[in-house]
Parts: structure tokens; C-alpha cells; sequence
């Protein structure tokens, strides 16, 4: 069965989505800038190997490789936040730009459909007024 497009579409209230478009796309485009200048997991690194250690040299070895493992998956986490960041950053622009093309393709609609039934009443008057002249 064929999903009633123009149905969904109609449901969707395009005056609170193109109202809020432009705030959705300057939210995305802060949240892109405040995880860009996110400091990475390397400051956290040089605080830790300030900091004095007083552990046995074995368990300090076995800590040193959890330590390095945890770095590499918040380094990695940061990398993906990153990406997820800017896809999200992107995906609000595209949708501006959605939005700014349903809208113009709206307007076109009601003015086709303007000119469409102004040429249905001429058609309809043009009619009715030759049947009236053949009838005389």
C-alpha cells in the first residue's frame, strides 16, 4: 500500500519546523564550535605524569598500561564526538536548506493552484456563455 505522502506532509506544522529551523541550525553550529575547542585527553595525560605516584613498581606498570588504555578510548571517544559534532552540524544545515525549499515550493504550489482555478473559471465561463449564445 502507498503511503499518502501528501497526507504526512500536510500533518507536519511547517510554520513551528521553518520557525525553528534557523535555531536548530545556530545550536548545531555551537555545539560544533564548543566540542572543536575541546582540550583532548593529552593535558589530562601530562597532569597524571606530574603527579607523584607512591604504588609498588609492578602494580604502577599494570596502572601505567590501564592508564594508556583508558587514554586511547577517550582519545577515541573524542574523535567520534568530533565526527558526531559536525555530522550533526551538517545534517542542521541541509535541513535549513530543506526547509527554505519546501517552503518556496509551497508558495509555487498556492500559486498554481491560484492560476489553476482563475483558468477553470474563465473555462467555465467561456462555456456557459457559448451554451447560452447557441442556445439565442
Amino acid at each position: 500500500m502507498a503511503i499518502p505522502w501528501l497526507t504526512i506532509l500536510n500533518t507536519v506544522p511547517w510554520a513551528d519546523v521553518i520557525r525553528n529551523a534557523p535555531k536548530l541550525a545556530d545550536a548545531a553550529g555551537k555545539l560544533w564550535k564548543t566540542v572543536a575547542r575541546k582540550p583532548a585527553a593529552e593535558s589530562t595525560r601530562a597532569e597524571l605524569d606530574a603527579a607523584p605516584l607512591m604504588i609498588e613498581p609492578d602494580r604502577r606498570t599494570l596502572n601505567d598500561e590501564r592508564l594508556a588504555a583508558l587514554e586511547a578510548s577517550v582519545s577515541d571517544l573524542d574523535q567520534q564526538m568530533l565526527a558526531s559534532s559536525e555530522l550533526i552540524r551538517a545534517l542542521a544545515e541541509q535541513n535549513s536548506a530543506l526547509i527554505v525549499a519546501i517552503e518556496k515550493a509551497r508558495r509555487q504550489r498556492l500559486w498554481l493552484s491560484a492560476i489553476t482555478a482563475i483558468a477553470v473559471i474563465i473555462a467555465v465561463a467561456a462555456l456557459v456563455s457559448g451554451l447560452l449564445s447557441a442556445r439565442a
